[in-house]
C-alpha cells in the first residue's frame, strides 16, 4: 500500500538484493521545477562500485488530486523509461499522463542522468535483465512492487532502448502491468536481424574478453543538434547527460542489445495491449541533411515496424508522419498528432482490459 502524500511504503523494498519489510521514501525536488520531485533508489554495487536508479514523480496540490479523481485514468500509474544516451527531461509527457487522471513517474535507470556516479561508465551493462532491480525498486517505491497488493493499474511508458528493455520486461512478468505505451523501440539493430546476427558471434566473444572495449563512433551529432536548444532544436537538455555525440558504445552492451533483440525476433508473449509509436520514415546518413528534422535518425523504422507483430497478440501500430526518433520531441504539430493517437488509444484500451 502506498500513500503518496507522506512518501511511505508499507509492504516490500528492495535495497542493495535484499528485500525489507518496511522502508521510508524520502522525496527531494528535482532539477524540472517545482511540479517535480524524485528519490534515490540505492541498488547493489556492481563491480565499478556503488549503484543507484532515481524515480522522479509529479506534485500534486490538493486541487491536482481532487480533479484527477474524476478524470478517465485516475485509477493508474504511469511508470516512464528512457532510451540510450538519455534521461527523463520531457515535462510535456509527464503534463499529457496527468491530465488524463494518471500519476507520472519516470525512472532514470543506473548510470544514467540523475542516476549517473564519476566511477561510472555511462549507460554501460552487460544484460538487459540486470535492469531488474531498477525497475523493480522503482515499482516498490510507487506501491507496484512485488509482494504487494496495488488497487491501481500500472502502465508502462518506454522509448528507445528503454522499449527494448520493457517489452521484455514485460514478457517476463505477466500480470503486473496493464498497457505498454513504445515511443520508437529498439526492437531490431539499424541493418536488420541478417546483420546482427552475422556481427554477434564476434560480439560475443568480445564481450567475454574485452567487455569494455569502445566500439567506434557512430554519433555524429545530428540528433542533439535536432533537439537541443543549444543547438537548433527546441528542448533544454543537459549537456552531462547528454553529450552531443553521445557515450562511447562497448562490446558487452551491444552483444546485450543484440541478445534482447534476438529475443523479439523470436517472438514475446506480451499479454497487455500495446501500442508503438513509429516515424514514417528514416535518414541514415554520415552528413547532414534537412530531412533529418522530420525523421528518425537513429533507426531503420521499417526494420523496426517488421518486428512489432512479435511482441504480442493486441499490438497497435502507428506511424507519425514528420516526427523525429522520440515522436514526442517532434515539431509542435506531430507532438499534437502523437497526442491525439495516444489519447485516441486510450480510449479504447485505457480501460479496463
Amino acid at each position: 500500500m502506498h500513500d503518496p502524500s507522506q512518501g511511505r511504503v508499507i509492504g516490500c523494498c528492495r535495497r542493495s538484493g535484499l528485500r525489507y519489510a518496511e522502508a521510508m521514501v524520502t522525496w527531494e525536488p528535482d532539477i524540472l521545477g517545482e511540479r517535480f520531485e524524485r528519490t534515490t533508489l540505492p541498488l547493489a554495487p556492481d563491480p565499478q562500485g556503488d549503484v543507484v536508479a532515481t524515480l522522479v514523480r509529479t506534485r500534486r496540490s490538493r486541487w491536482q488530486q481532487l480533479t484527477a479523481s474524476v478524470k478517465k485514468l485516475s485509477d493508474v500509474d504511469v511508470l516512464y523509461v528512457h532510451g540510450w544516451v538519455d534521461y527523463f527531461f520531457q515535462r510535456h509527457v509527464a503534463q499529457a499522463w496527468e491530465e488524463s487522471g494518471a500519476r507520472f513517474h519516470a525512472l532514470d535507470l543506473r548510470k544514467y542522468g540523475r542516476s549517473l556516479r564519476e566511477h561510472q561508465t555511462p549507460g554501460y551493462i552487460s544484460d538487459l535483465e540486470t535492469y531488474d532491480e531498477d525497475i523493480e525498486a522503482a515499482l516498490d517505491a510507487m506501491g507496484h512492487g512485488k509482494g504487494q497488493r496495488p488497487t491501481r493499474r500500472l502502465f508502462i511508458m518506454a522509448h528507445s532502448t528503454g522499449g527494448l528493455t520493457m517489452s521484455l520486461w514485460v514478457h517476463r512478468n505477466p500480470g503486473r502491468a496493464h498497457a505498454l505505451v513504445l515511443n520508437s523501440p529498439w526492437l531490431e539493430f539499424q541493418i536488420g536481424g541478417i546483420g546482427r546476427e552475422a556481427l554477434t558471434p564476434l560480439l560475443e566473444i568480445g564481450a567475454r574478453i574485452t567487455p569494455l572495449r569502445s566500439l567506434p563512433q557512430v554519433d555524429y551529432g545530428f540528433y542533439t543538434r535536432t533537439i537541443s536548444d543549444q543547438f537548433e532544436g527546441e528542448w533544454q537538455i543537459d549537456p552531462r547527460w547528454r553529450p552531443e555525440r553521445g557515450f562511447a558504445t562497448h562490446t558487452a552492451w551491444l552483444a546485450a542489445i543484440f541478445a534482447a533483440q534476438r529475443k523479439v525476433a523470436s517472438g514475446l508473449s506480451i499479454d497487455i495491449p500495446v501500442l508503438v509509436l513509429l516515424s514514417s520514415a528514416s535518414t541514415i546518413s554520415r552528413t547532414w541533411a534537412e530531412p533529418m528534422r522530420t525523421t528518425d535518425i537513429v533507426l531503420n523504422v521499417d526494420e523496426v515496424a517488421q518486428r512489432v507483430p512479435r511482441l504480442g497478440n493486441a499490438v497497435t501500430l502507428i506511424r507519425v508522419e514528420g516526427a523525429i526518433h522520440d515522436v514526442t520531441l517532434s515539431a509542435p504539430p506531430v507532438r499534437q498528432r502523437v497526442k491525439l493517437e495516444l489519447q485516441r488509444w486510450l480510449a479504447g484500451y485505457g480501460r479496463e482490459w
